[in-house]
């Protein structure tokens, strides 16, 4: 558990609840994606006075890599740096655990997450065409556009 400011608290997540579920879905539409990630993530919360704020999701996706596969804030909490907040928990986490890169993917229209992903270090490496075509049953539409590709970030953290 880390403490931060004004009783802000990050933990691991006990039982994953029908508020959580829809947090994950906030940031991947995707029932069967989430599914495939949910049980072998390292599981986060971010909570205000037990008041449930956000999520973080991380997995293990090869020797001292891990990635950041699910994070979202609560609507209502928005635009309140608390995005960063998790982020930067995430990547202080896997230093302790002592891995040696983080990972991130995005949508390539998520203006808002590709702007938060580099403010907080990470570095483009690749784009996966087509990801969001191949992967999810019906079109993503974000800010009035189409979304097919995925971009990918990491951030090395020696």
């Amino acid at each position: 558990m880390v403490k931060l400011e004004n009783n802000l608290v990050i933990r691991p997540i006990k039982k994953v609840t029908a508020q959580h579920y829809q947090l994950f879905l906030n940031a991947d539409p995707s029932r069967k994606v989430v599914n495939s990630y949910l049980n072998r993530a390292y599981q986060f919360e971010l909570v205000h006075d037990e008041t449930l704020l956000g999520v973080l999701l991380l997995i293990d996706t090869r020797p001292e890599t891990i990635e950041i596969v699910n994070v979202a804030v609560d609507e209502s909490v928005q635009n309140q740096g608390l995005g960063e907040k998790l982020i930067q928990f995430a990547i202080d986490w896997s230093k302790q655990h002592r891995y040696h890169t983080i990972e991130i993917g995005t949508g390539s229209t998520s203006f808002a997450q590709l702007y938060l992903y580099q403010k907080c270090g990470f570095r483009v490496v690749s784009v996966d065409h087509d990801f969001f075509v191949n992967n999810y049953d019906e079109p993503i539409i974000e800010n009035k556009l189409v979304l097919k590709d995925m971009i990918r970030l990491k951030k090395e953290l020696h």
